[in-house]
C-alpha cells in the first residue's frame, strides 16, 4: 500500500506542477531574472514571406491578398507560395499572381512540410525568413513586429501570436488552450527562450537558419537547433495571425496526435538535441522544455495513474475520499461534453466543454507518445479544413 501511495502522489504532483505550478515557477523566476530583447522599430530589413501550401485551393487567394496588403516595404518583401505536390487548383491560383511578384515553388512526390520549407529557404532572398501556413491571415504590421527583435544580434527566431476566431463551429477548448500557451511563452521570453515556434507565424534569420531532416517538424526543431547554437528564440505577441479553429474537436483531436508524434520522434532522432533536456549545461530552459513539452506528452499517463491508484486508497483516509470525489465530478462533466457532443452531436455548456476537451488533448498527447515510441512515421502534413 505504501507503495501506491507515494506512485499516486507523485502522478498528482506532477499532473498539478505541468498545469499550474510551471506557470507560477516562470512568474517567480520572472520576478528576479529578466532578460531584455533589444529591438528597433524602423528596422526594415529585406524579407521573404513562406508560404506553406496542399491543396489549399479553398483559402490560398484569401491568403495572397492578405499578404500583398501588409504593411511592408513592396521592394522589401518577398512572397513565395510552395505547393508540396497539390492536386487541386491552388497552383492554377498562385500562378494568377505573378504579375504582382508572387512566386510558386511546385515541390513533387509529397516531401511533406519541412522538405519544402528548406527548398523554399534555399530560394528566398530575404534576409529574414517569415514561415506561414495558407490558412494564416496576417494583421497589416505582423512582419514589421517579427523582424524589429533581429537587431539584436543574440535573437535568431521570433515567434508570433496566432488568435483564433470564435465562429457557430469553433473548438472553445482550443481558444482556451491558446490562451494558456500565450501566458507560458510570454514568461519564458522574459527569462530565457520560449521552446517552440507557432507554425503559422514564426521569423528566422537566414544567416542562421539550419536546414531540418524531412521527418522532423520544423516549427519545434528549428527554434531548438538554435538555441543549441547559442541564440534566442522570442515571443512577439504583437505580430499576429489568425485562424478558425478546427470545425470539430475529433479533427482537433486528430491534428495534436500528429503534432505529438511527430515532436516526439523528432526529438529523438535528432539526438543532439536531447543535450538541451540536461539542466546541468543548459540550466533554466532545460526545465523549460522538460516542464513546457516532455513532461506534458506524458500527462495523460500521470491523470490515469493518479485515478487508478485512487480506487484502492479511497478507503485510507478522509483525503483520498476527496481526491476521488473531485476526479469523479471533473470527468463526469467531461463525460457530459463527450455525450453532448460526439453522440448526440449538440453543444455543450462552456464547462463540460472545455473538459472534455482538455481530456481529449491528453488522450491525443497520449496516443501521440505512443504512435512514436512505436515507431510510426508521419512525413506528410495536412490541412484541417
Amino acid at each position: 500500500m505504501i507503495g501506491i501511495i507515494i506512485v499516486f502522489w507523485i502522478a498528482a504532483l506532477l499532473v498539478f506542477y505541468i498545469y499550474f505550478g510551471y506557470p507560477f515557477l516562470l512568474g517567480l523566476l520572472a520576478l528576479f531574472r529578466r532578460k531584455q530583447v533589444r529591438m528597433n522599430k524602423a528596422y526594415e530589413p529585406t524579407a521573404s514571406l513562406i508560404i506553406a501550401a496542399y491543396n489549399e485551393e479553398a483559402v490560398i487567394k484569401e491568403k495572397i491578398e492578405n499578404s500583398l496588403k501588409l504593411d511592408y516595404p513592396e521592394d522589401k518583401l518577398e512572397i513565395i507560395v510552395f505547393s508540396d505536390a497539390s492536386t487541386d487548383r491552388t497552383d492554377e491560383i498562385v500562378r494568377s499572381f505573378a504579375n504582382k511578384g508572387v512566386k510558386l515553388l511546385r515541390i513533387e512526390g509529397r516531401k511533406g512540410k519541412t522538405f519544402c520549407q528548406n527548398e523554399a529557404a534555399k530560394m528566398a532572398t530575404g534576409e529574414i525568413l517569415v514561415f506561414s501556413d495558407a490558412n494564416s491571415m496576417y494583421q497589416l504590421d505582423a512582419i514589421k513586429k517579427l523582424v524589429r527583435h533581429f537587431t539584436d544580434p543574440n535573437v535568431g527566431c521570433v515567434s508570433g501570436e496566432l488568435r483564433y476566431q470564435s465562429g457557430p463551429e469553433s473548438v472553445k477548448g482550443e481558444s482556451v488552450y491558446w490562451r494558456y500557451e500565450q501566458l507560458l511563452k510570454r514568461l519564458e521570453t522574459s527569462i530565457s527562450s520560449v521552446v517552440s515556434a507557432n507554425g503559422a507565424i514564426y521569423a528566422v534569420g537566414k544567416s542562421c537558419y539550419v536546414p531540418l531532416p524531412a521527418d522532423v517538424i520544423s516549427d519545434f526543431v528549428e527554434p531548438l537547433e538554435l538555441i543549441r547554437n547559442g541564440y534566442r528564440v522570442v515571443y512577439e505577441p504583437e505580430a499576429i495571425a489568425s485562424e478558425t479553429t478546427a470545425a470539430d474537436s475529433e479533427r482537433e483531436f486528430q491534428r495534436r496526435v500528429r503534432i505529438v508524434t511527430r515532436s516526439v520522434q523528432s526529438l529523438l532522432r535528432y539526438r543532439s538535441l536531447l543535450d538541451l533536456l540536461n539542466p546541468f549545461q543548459n540550466g533554466v530552459f532545460s526545465i523549460q522544455l522538460w516542464s513546457h513539452k516532455v513532461l506534458r506528452w506524458f500527462s495523460g499517463v500521470f491523470l490515469l495513474l493518479t485515478f487508478a491508484l485512487n480506487i484502492p486508497l479511497v478507503g485510507q483516509g478522509l483525503i483520498y475520499t476527496i481526491t476521488m470525489s473531485g476526479q469523479g465530478f471533473f470527468y463526469f462533466l467531461a463525460a457530459w461534453g463527450l455525450l453532448s457532443e460526439a453522440w448526440l452531436k449538440q453543444k455543450a455548456p462552456k464547462l463540460p466543454h472545455i473538459l472534455y476537451y482538455f481530456c481529449l488533448s491528453c488522450y491525443a498527447m497520449l496516443k501521440g507518445l505512443y504512435q512514436a515510441l512505436s515507431g510510426k512515421t508521419i512525413v506528410t502534413w495536412k490541412t484541417n479544413r
